[in-house]
């Protein structure tokens, strides 16, 4: 599903991402490792198609990576960053919004939403606006968003944080149902509990440098 063949990003003849070469197919699970700056954050982005490669290739599904294809953007959903929220929506009404955009059917929409905010434990804050939640609540609420939608391929990008001993453990098996299901994860982490419970294969970028 995901193939990367000696991929660089340089800026300013700094190197973001040194030579790098993985492979992850479908239902298995990437764990990126490394310190602050091994260029984590800039393979995601790639994949994600928000940064260029300068040399190397990187495919999904066989095909070149661009947000412009209506097919990639189906495929990968992505989370590099907590997503923005509107301060007049609640909690329901912006997974609400993203089910519906994605499945059009507003059944299909609600009973998604409704169930992806159940597994993340939110069903208690639906109705609160996102200044009236914690920062481990909003990171919940960003994965939630993320997950209320199709895709064959999740990037995410220290979805750890903000979040405790237990809320961590309810993300990893939320997460390892996905994967279990099919998809393809690639999961920028610090976290040892997130590598040993979801991690097929294991690539360390501080290894490189």
């Amino acid at each position: 599903m995901i193939s990367v063949d000696d991929l660089v990003v340089a800026a300013d003849d700094v190197t973001l991402l040194p030579a790098t070469t993985v492979r992850c197919d479908a239902g298995q699970a990437l764990i990126v490792r490394g310190h602050n700056g091994a260029g984590k954050s800039t393979l995601l982005r790639v994949l994600a198609g928000m940064r260029s490669p300068s040399t190397g290739t990187a495919t999904i599904a066989g095909a070149r990576i661009s947000r412009r294809d209506p097919a990639f953007r189906r495929r990968v959903a992505a989370m590099i960053g907590l997503p923005p929220m509107a301060s007049d929506l609640t909690v329901q009404d912006h997974v609400r919004l993203v089910a519906a955009t994605w499945f059009g059917d507003r059944d299909t929409a609600e009973t998604l939403a409704t169930e992806t905010l159940g597994a993340f434990g939110l069903d208690t804050l639906v109705r609160r606006f996102p200044h009236e939640l914690s920062t481990g609540q909003q990171q919940l609420v960003g994965l939630a968003l993320v997950l209320a939608r199709p895709f064959d391929v999740l990037l995410l990008d220290e979805p750890e944080q903000r979040l405790d001993q237990e809320r961590l453990e309810m993300v990893s098996d939320v997460l390892g149902r996905r994967r279990d299901a099919g998809a393809s994860l690639v999961v920028a982490t610090h976290s040892d509990l997130l590598t040993e419970q979801l991690a097929d294969h294991v690539v360390d970028l501080g290894a490189h440098r």
